[in-house]
């Protein structure tokens, strides 16, 4: 099993210093290392149908690949004694990102979307190193200790799980200080498989909209919290002192920073609203189901990409679906529970009682279908339906025979049994 643990780290001046140098050496040498790939690719890549019939082949160089790079660092620190004050799994390390980044340029990602050309890193933009490996015994008390730094005092907001071994530890800087990340492993401890069989008694469908952050299929419904929208006001205040500043100077960079230690605040709720929430489900129900987010049809109400380019676009961020529905997931994978995407398409329209179409816009938040007489909330009505989908039970359709013998109209919870 495997998590992580982040702890918020009170460097003193000197450390500080350490640091700081240390972000930007790696930062050059991110740089440096990157140019050397881009310069080999644009030297011996030639299109087939561009090439002409006579040309002399020039002397091709060898290819800068993981291993040369990681080799050359020894010619580096000669030419540069300042790397030397750098751990070298920390450079080597730096030499890793370089290769993730220049393969993912070419290599397509599991929904085989390419991803865009790296990019060189500016000043200030080379927020982290990690080391590698670390001593199993390098926190002591309310300290760290990190190879060529030094000890380091921490926030201990929690101790350590007892028989977790650390694997890797990452120095992050963020706009309201450094932070310290622990990679933890414990191979006794098995990991959970989510065989659990979705049914109607074990999974709760959820369907999350802009009106209510969710509501579950019971009926059960959690307020949108807003936090970007609650600090807009903080925020005009803070950006027009950004614009009276003169760019690059020592005020301006301090308005800066007062800019993005409220925009992490605003995260930091957010993120916590979603790990509560993550929680108060996963306590109810073995099985979460909700809309793929993936699947961009018309009728669904988690298209995020599609809506985040609409007027919506501020409220689809502030809401954070993507962001939820990823922890969602990983906290089920972590208990043992799953977590099931659903086809989007017309839960909302569909009525969860007969399911007949019931075509309706969306500025009608109440659904009344005039087939079986049921008349419920628009979202309740989508998330059972996910429910539905999700246990693979389908809803009768209120035609023929139980027409025909007047049976009853069932209430507005009831599914019919599979």
């Amino acid at each position: 099993m495997r998590t992580a643990y982040q702890y918020k780290l009170r460097p003193n001046k000197e450390q500080l210093a350490t640091i700081e140098m240390w972000l930007e050496l790696l930062r050059r040498q991110y740089n440096y290392r990157l140019g050397e790939r881009f310069s080999w690719w644009s030297e011996n890549s030639c299109p087939v149908n561009a090439c002409p019939l006579v040309m002399p082949i020039p002397q091709l160089r060898d290819n800068p690949d993981y291993y040369s790079q990681k080799r050359d660092l020894v010619n580096t620190k000669d030419k540069f004694p300042d790397y030397k004050l750098i751990h070298s799994q920390v450079l080597q390390d730096c030499i890793k990102r370089v290769k993730l980044a220049f393969d993912r340029w070419f290599k397509a990602d599991k929904n085989g979307h390419k991803l865009g050309k790296p990019r060189f890193k500016g000043i200030g933009r080379y927020r982290s190193f990690t080391y590698p490996q670390i001593k199993q015994n390098c926190m002591e008390g309310n300290k760290i200790n990190l190879p060529k730094i030094g000890n380091i005092k921490l926030i201990k907001h929690r101790p350590l799980p007892d028989d977790f071994q650390v694997k890797t530890i990452t120095i992050s800087r963020k706009a309201d200080g450094y932070y310290v990340t622990l990679s933890l492993e414990d191979r006794s401890v098995p990991a959970l498989t989510t065989k659990v069989e979705p049914t109607l008694k074990n999974t709760l469908g959820i369907d999350m909209g802009l009106k209510e952050f969710l509501v579950t299929s019971e009926g059960e419904s959690i307020p949108i919290p807003q936090y970007y929208r609650k600090s807009q006001q903080r925020l005009k205040i803070l950006q027009k002192r950004l614009s009276r500043k003169k760019k690059g100077s020592k005020r301006w960079l301090k308005a800066l920073l007062a800019v993005a230690k409220q925009h992490k605040k605003v995260a930091d709720k957010r993120k916590d609203f979603h790990f509560k929430t993550a929680n108060e489900l996963l306590s109810k129900a073995e099985v979460i189901a909700h809309v793929d987010a993936e699947r961009g049809v018309p009728e669904a109400n988690l298209n995020i990409k599609g809506l985040a380019k609409t007027h919506l676009s501020k409220s689809i961020n502030d809401a954070g679906w993507g962001q939820f529905l990823s922890i969602l997931t990983v906290k089920a994978g972590n208990a043992g529970q799953k977590t099931i995407a659903v086809n989007p398409k017309n839960t909302s329209q569909n009525c969860s009682n007969c399911g007949e179409k019931v075509p309706k816009k969306l500025n009608i938040r109440t659904h009344s279908c005039p087939h079986c007489g049921i008349v419920i909330d628009r979202d309740l009505n989508a998330a059972i339906n996910i429910k539905n989908r999700a246990a693979g039970h389908s809803v009768l359709k209120a035609r023929g025979a139980r027409r025909n013998t007047g049976a009853t109209k069932r209430e507005a919870h009831s599914i019919a049994p599979a």
